[in-house]
């Protein structure tokens, strides 16, 4: 049998989701920024580009700092997860103590 738990702890699985959208946003990023270039390149003036442009980037500092809070949150919980102690067993009633008088 593993020593390892079968499932992960609800913090170390949260960090990790966490991890993955960080990941993915830069290549979410791209999409966005293509976007506007594939479906409309003839109506989207330089104003309309740039507008787009600025607050694609303002939205994603908004995104970054908030993903960045959520992994020092996910971390700390993390850690304090793993820092406390097992609960301890269950204890066992000693075996009952036979005297002279079982013997008989």
């Amino acid at each position: 049998m593993p020593e390892r738990p079968l499932f992960l702890e609800r913090a170390s699985f949260h960090r990790r989701r966490l991890g993955d959208a960080a990941r993915v946003l830069p290549v979410l990023t791209m999409l966005l920024i293509l976007v506007p270039v594939w479906w409309m390149p003839a109506s989207l003036s330089y104003a309309g580009g740039a507008v787009w442009i600025f607050g694609l980037w303002a939205g994603l500092i908004v995104v970054v700092w908030a993903l960045h809070r959520a992994l020092l949150r996910a971390e700390a919980a993390t850690l304090r997860a793993s820092e406390t102690p097992p609960p301890p067993p269950a204890e066992t009633p000693p075996p009952p103590v036979k005297g002279p008088a079982d013997a008989l």
